[in-house]
């Protein structure tokens, strides 16, 4: 789905992923889960590309429905995976920290493991190899993305600013529809290692120049980033 110049969605509400296509070739956000691969051809050839094209993978964070198809574009395709330094253990093992049963509903629930099932998501392929990188890194991939760590959701979750997408891509750090609740609007995600520790981190967005706030779960959110703490932190209080 072309959602704007230069920026693309692979997937839908219930995981997403991103693409950025420019003339210097394609810069990928996050990977969902391991059949997203498919999704990610269909776009390549709708947009006249291949995986040639992809210069590199950078990963909001760790968890598995987000690394999906990432080995397999690097060690079938050569692609280089970023991740923050604070998830790379993640990232190449699954080793995670156990965290409290959030609330949800049974329809929503089955719905989410459902499509974790259609989509290859129960037996995930961690990473072998990663780049890893730190807070205010621009890398020198296509769009120049810009590192902005948001620990909180995990260790190592950061926010993606691409100017050239008018984009900050936010993993986890938030979402717009619970997976396990079926509630949409933006709020807290769900399994979470430190929950007032990424409310916090959400003032680090404040002063980016973006039109798009894009979460991994649920709709594409069009809103200025100056909006964002506060309206998480009162999403948070009312539920």
């Amino acid at each position: 789905m072309r959602l704007a110049p230069h920026l693309h969605r692979l997937g839908d509400d219930i995981v997403a992923c991103y693409l950025i296509d420019t003339p210097e070739g394609i810069t990928l956000i996050d990977a969902g889960l391991p059949g997203h691969w498919q999704d990610l051809q269909q776009e390549l050839h709708a947009i006249g590309k291949t995986v040639a094209d992809i210069r590199g993978l950078i990963l909001t964070h760790g968890d598995s429905d987000h690394i999906g198809f990432a080995e397999r574009l690097r060690s079938t395709h050569g692609v280089p995976v970023f991740v923050h330094s604070g998830d790379a253990v993640r990232v190449r093992t699954g080793e995670k920290p156990k965290v409290s049963t959030p609330p949800m509903r049974i329809g929503p629930t089955i719905q989410f493991f459902a499509y974790g099932l259609r989509k290859n998501g129960l037996r995930p392929k961690y990473v072998r190899e990663v780049i890893e990188v730190n807070d205010g890194d621009v890398l020198d991939l296509p769009g120049s993305p810009k590192i902005i760590a948001l620990p909180g959701h995990s260790p190592g979750s950061v926010a993606i600013h691409v100017e050239i997408a008018d984009a900050v891509f936010v993993g986890d750090a938030l979402t717009t529809r619970h997976v396990l609740t079926g509630r949409v609007g933006p709020q807290p995600a769900p399994f979470t290692d430190d929950p007032a520790m990424a409310l916090s981190s959400l003032e680090r967005l404040a002063g980016l120049k973006a039109s798009w706030v894009l979460p991994g779960h649920g709709a594409p959110w069009q809103v200025s980033p100056d909006e964002v703490a506060e309206t998480i932190k009162k999403a948070a209080a009312a539920r």
